[in-house]
Order: structure tokens, then C-alpha cells, then sequence
């Protein structure tokens, strides 16, 4: 972690684009392979361009740089509040820059309670009780900032994950909810696709010129129907 304040980490931000409609914002050890993986697939396949640090960030980019490029240039974030989250100052900062976005730039934010109360994010109790420590980072300043950045996520609304409802619910809701807030109208696709352009072509005018109400797309498997669809 760098080690530079939080204020100034913030302020460095300002002039930067990127093309994601979502930020995921989570504490790797916690939901790395488990449930923010699964809602990066969902978001994917929904056509949702979202931005995970795993993912994203070339090898020898300057990884604080990127994170914020990325929240910048998002048009929303989703905000993975799992048990240790408040452990992490990168998390804290992330969370930090991603509500003055959403203060400044109407940043849509959703936070996700994953097996955490929201009254403990709100009240910083239990692992999110944070304190001052004997550290560069964890000073008088930073700590009321991070204290005042957990209150204001856990007043959003947002979805909660107790274990009452199934993971394939949550990830449905959480994927809607974006996708009408973000007003997605076309997909996110990887760049440089190859021997879909002519198809494409053929389908969109087929379709202006015809009244039909459904389409079916069939081939074998991996020939891009599903890339082609979207």
C-alpha cells in the first residue's frame, strides 16, 4: 500500500476516463474466488463492463493508478462488504473515492452486505471497528475519514447475503439493479472480434426489414452465437 494520505490519494484522481459501467470493490481473501467471482461472471454476461483488479490490470501498470482510473471512469460501483474489508486500507480508500464519486458525479453506489450486518459496518462494530494503530496509515485523520466512508455506505440502500436467500437470487437482483441504474443499451464485447462483422451485418439488416419478433441463432459449439447474439 502506498504511502501516501488518503486526502491526497483522492485529489490525484481528478482528469481520468476509462469505459467500465461498474467497479467491483471487494476484500480478496474473503470473496476473491467465491462470491465476487461469481458476480463478475453474471455482470459479464449480463453485457455489464466491469472492472476487477485481477482482471484488468496489465502486468507493470501501476496498480493504485489504475484503481482509480477505474472507479473514475465507472459508472458505478459495487461495493462487496464482507468481514474483513474494513481490515484493508485499500479497501477504505477505494470506498473512499467511490462515495465522492458518487457525492460529485452521481455515481451510482450499491453495497452488498455478504455475510456481515449492515448495523456493524454503520456502528464499526465487530471486524469493523477500526482504530488508531501504531502504523503510517492508520492516523487520527484516516481513521475518522474511513469511519465516516462505512457510515455512508451502510445508510445506502444495498443487498444483503445472510444466507436466507439463495447466492443465484442475490447475484440476479444485484445484476438487475445495476443494469437499469447504469442504462445499459449495448453490451460490453472485447475489442477485435474476429468473423463477426459480416453476420452482424447480415442479421441488423435482415431485421429492420422484417417483422419478426424472434430470432434463433444455431451452429456449433464455439462458433460465437452467443457473442453474436449479444
Amino acid at each position: 500500500m502506498a504511502s501516501s494520505s488518503s486526502s491526497s490519494i483522492i485529489a490525484s484522481t481528478a482528469g481520468y476516463a476509462s469505459s467500465f459501467d461498474v467497479f467491483l470493490s471487494f476484500r480478496g481473501e474473503d470473496t476473491r474466488h467465491s462470491f465476487t467471482d461469481h458476480l463478475y461472471k453474471e455482470l459479464t454476461r449480463a453485457g455489464i463492463g466491469t472492472f476487477r483488479d485481477e482482471e484488468e490490470i496489465n502486468r507493470g501498470e501501476e496498480v493504485k493508478l489504475e484503481i482509480q482510473r477505474a472507479i473514475k471512469g465507472s459508472k458505478a460501483s459495487i461495493v462487496v462488504l464482507s468481514e474483513n474489508y474494513a481490515t484493508s486500507t485499500w479497501c477504505l480508500d477505494e470506498l473512499m473515492l467511490i462515495l465522492q464519486q458518487r457525492r460529485e458525479c452521481n455515481h451510482f453506489v450499491l453495497p452488498v452486505f455478504y455475510k456481515v450486518e449492515p448495523t456493524d459496518v454503520r456502528n464499526q462494530k465487530n471486524t469493523f471497528a477500526i482504530e488508531v494503530k501504531a502504523s503510517s496509515r492508520w492516523t487520527d485523520q484516516n481513521v475518522n475519514m474511513w469511519k465516516n466512508a462505512l457510515k455512508e455506505v451502510a445508510d445506502l440502500s444495498g443487498s444483503v447475503q445472510s444466507g436466507f436467500k439463495h447466492e443465484t437470487e442475490v447475484l440476479k437482483e444485484i445484476v438487475d439493479a445495476v443494469y437499469h441504474k447504469v442504462c445499459c443499451k449495448e453490451v460490453h464485447l472485447p475489442i477485435n472480434l474476429t468473423g463477426l462483422i459480416t453476420p452482424n451485418k447480415e442479421i441488423i439488416s435482415w431485421l429492420n426489414g422484417s417483422n419478426v419478433e424472434f430470432l434463433a441463432i444455431c451452429g456449433m459449439a464455439g462458433s460465437g452465437k452467443t457473442t453474436l447474439a449479444k
